[in-house]
């Protein structure tokens, strides 16, 4: 998972109104769990994966039934493909919010070119990408939210984990830069999830990962946190907790 570009929606409405929220890599973990978990508190969902297989399929999970969320095959390593996606979404009037991949545990000598790039383009790049063809939108509504995914490693370090925790560290200086980019009315807000028992933190912390919460337990946490979410928060630095 990487970022969630929260956005098109008023101060008053995100106080408690149905709002429309995307979210890249949507397909599995984090982004799954806060797709089905917006759905359930009545949101629009703009689910966005690269396999349309795996669209198809969640787009059919959701609360609300298929004809009031939207989803579209997206990688957002692409910049072609995002703007194609942001051009889609703002012809159907649906303006969004999450992306991320992890390399192979490793020493960084020991991690290959093709795998280091690969963190780097989904979780750098996509971001950038994300924003470059979002943000427009947003400020010409000259409203909406927008929440890069961090991590407690883009505010920390770890061994084994060197490509991941230099690409969270880019998306909290991506996004604080951003921020003192932005006119009134648009927040960039940089948010770890926690500790989650997820894949890659299996990878991680291997048997103990089975200890810390569920996606799916963390998921009203988050959502909750992001709906709440203003222009005053722009440039924050946040944690679900």
């Amino acid at each position: 998972m990487s970022s969630v570009v929260k956005g098109g929606a008023s101060e008053k409405a995100m106080a408690g109104a149905a709002k429309t929220v995307m979210i890249t890599g949507v397909s599995r973990g984090l982004g799954r769990a806060l797709a089905m978990e917006m759905a359930r508190r009545g949101h629009s969902v703009v689910g966005c994966a690269r396999s349309q297989e795996a669209l198809d399929c969640i787009l059919n999970e959701l609360s609300g039934g298929p004809s009031h969320h939207f989803v579209a095959a997206l990688d957002v390593r692409s910049n072609t493909n995002v703007e194609e996606v942001a051009k889609l979404l703002m012809e159907k009037k649906r303006v969004p919010d999450i992306i991320g991949a992890i390399n192979k545990n490793n020493k960084i000598w020991e991690v290959p070119a093709e795998e280091f790039d690969t963190v780097m383009d989904t979780n750098v790049k996509g971001t950038a990408n994300v924003m470059r063809h979002f943000l427009p939108l947003m400020i010409e509504r000259e409203e909406g939210i927008i929440v890069n995914l961090s991590s407690g490693w883009g505010r920390s370090a770890a061994a084994d984990v060197a490509p991941y925790c230099a690409s969270k560290w880019a998306i909290e200086g991506l996004s604080r830069s951003v921020a003192k980019e932005v006119p009134p009315g648009i927040a960039i807000v940089a948010l770890s999830p926690g500790v989650v028992n997820t894949d890659m933190l299996a990878s991680c912390f291997g048997g103990t990962a089975a200890m810390y919460q569920t996606p799916e337990a963390w998921a009203p946490k988050a959502a909750k946190m992001i709906l709440n979410l203003t222009s005053a928060d722009n440039g924050a630095s946040l944690s679900v907790q």
